[in-house]
């Protein structure tokens, strides 16, 4: 089948490290750590106090305040992305063919902050009470239509709900669109913006959280690190212009990086635990290097899931040796989580985001807080310090909840 090249021609990100891709990228070639002690709720009483909150975001630089008022945190973080990367793609604020231009933004479980808030109001103060907008401020495919409406994107449309999956594999159907000739454009990547107590609450009841770094919250996320005890909850959002090679190329745009290959997969074992055999991982990355037509040997750098957790970083490093074979031990491979936390829907698009950048610059953001090597986690992580390094191609995975796997691979754009 002949399929359209397909290309990313715009960035935009609302982070834990800063609320433009400049920001965020500098600051994760320095280091810098975003995790910080929970101020959007008195934390206290909780086993784990710590999370990545977005510290400089303010809605009304994007949106009116009425409107910002009736829509989640998640959606605004979300739209806010978008109109960074329309911006930066140099695509007009309303779209000359609307329906050639589709959407497909994700979210893990943004937005139920709003149904907490209507289900308090009513069982305390009566339905007499209740904002009659806590339902549609709240639904997850509420990013997909702001962002559809403030651009007038009447093509394709899609909300993506597959936990931490979710925002690698928006993108990756998003491409899928163009490819098949459905779209010229597509809106694309995942949101999260859930920091409160019954979030943060269950997932210390899961044992999921980190609780020995209330006081370093900045040394918490530690991926491959034999001290690692959880992940660390965070929140973000993060849009990717696709287009296809042609359009780009005839509209004069900048093409950052094109789109290669990409591939999801269940694991059908556990909701919550990895299978330690690590199938699915193995053959979604395989899956994903066969859709972009190129070989382990052709990958330079892996953005890996890499969430600090006992379990799946242990199983990531086991799929990729089982993938890669004696070039796993060549690779390059760091961690966004060390310094941003997992963002769950947001995650992946925000990880797609680095790999493009890492095309860009030929620069390697290093995985922070390794200071004790697990014997079991033994490939190389880009420990502590950037790295300039010849990379063509990129793979990043994202592996979650339920089971759900999806990677997908850039490479440096050549002209054809």
């Amino acid at each position: 089948m002949n399929r359209k090249r397909v290309v990313i021609t715009g960035m935009g990100a609302i982070t834990v490290l800063g609320s433009s891709v400049t920001e965020f990228w500098e600051n994760l070639l320095a280091g810098k750590s975003g995790i910080r002690r929970i101020s959007q709720f008195d934390a206290s009483g909780l086993p784990c106090q710590i999370a990545g909150e977005i510290p400089d975001f303010d809605p009304a630089q994007y949106m009116e305040r009425k409107e910002a008022r009736r829509i989640s945190r998640c959606a605004q973080i979300s739209l806010a992305a978008a109109i960074q990367a329309v911006a930066d793609a140099g695509l007009p604020a309303t779209m000359p063919e609307p329906e050639r231009v589709g959407v497909v933004i994700g979210t893990a479980i943004g937005g139920l902050e709003r149904f907490d808030e209507g289900i308090h109001v009513l069982r305390t103060q009566g339905f007499e009470r209740v904002n009659p907008f806590v339902i549609p401020s709240g639904i997850p495919n509420l990013s997909s239509f702001m962002v559809s409406r403030q651009f007038q994107c009447l093509g394709p449309s899609s909300t993506i709900t597959t936990a931490c999956a979710t925002g690698t594999q928006a993108v990756g159907e998003a491409a899928e669109y163009i490819r098949r000739g459905a779209a010229d454009v597509m809106i694309a990547g995942g949101a999260e913006a859930l920091i409160r107590d019954f979030a943060i609450g269950g997932f210390c009841a899961m044992k999921a959280l980190p609780v020995n770094f209330n006081h370093e919250p900045e040394k918490a996320s530690r991926p491959f690190d034999s001290k690692r005890e959880g992940f660390v909850f965070s929140e973000g959002a993060g849009i990717m212009i696709l287009e296809s090679l042609e359009h780009a190329l005839a509209r004069g745009a900048r093409i950052y990086a094109e789109f290669a290959g990409h591939a999801s997969s269940s694991d059908g074992y556990h909701v919550a635990a990895p299978d330690p055999e690590a199938a699915g991982p193995i053959r979604t990355m395989r899956w994903a290097l066969a859709d972009a037509g190129l070989s382990p040997h052709d990958i330079d750098y892996i953005n890996a899931h890499g969430t600090s957790t006992p379990l799946n970083d242990v199983t990531e490093t086991k799929a990729i040796k089982a993938v890669f074979g004696e070039d796993a031990y060549r690779l390059a491979i760091s961690s966004s989580k060390s310094m941003i936390g997992h963002a769950m829907g947001a995650s992946g698009t925000l990880e797609a985001i680095v790999c493009t950048l890492t095309l860009c610059h030929q620069a390697i953001h290093p995985t922070i807080n390794y200071e004790y090597p697990d014997p079991e986690c033994d490939l190389d992580y880009v420990p502590n310090e950037k790295r300039r390094q010849n990379v063509r191609a990129t793979l990043s995975n994202s592996f979650g909840l339920g089971g759900q796997n999806a990677c997908i691979v850039l490479k440096r754009y050549q002209p054809a």
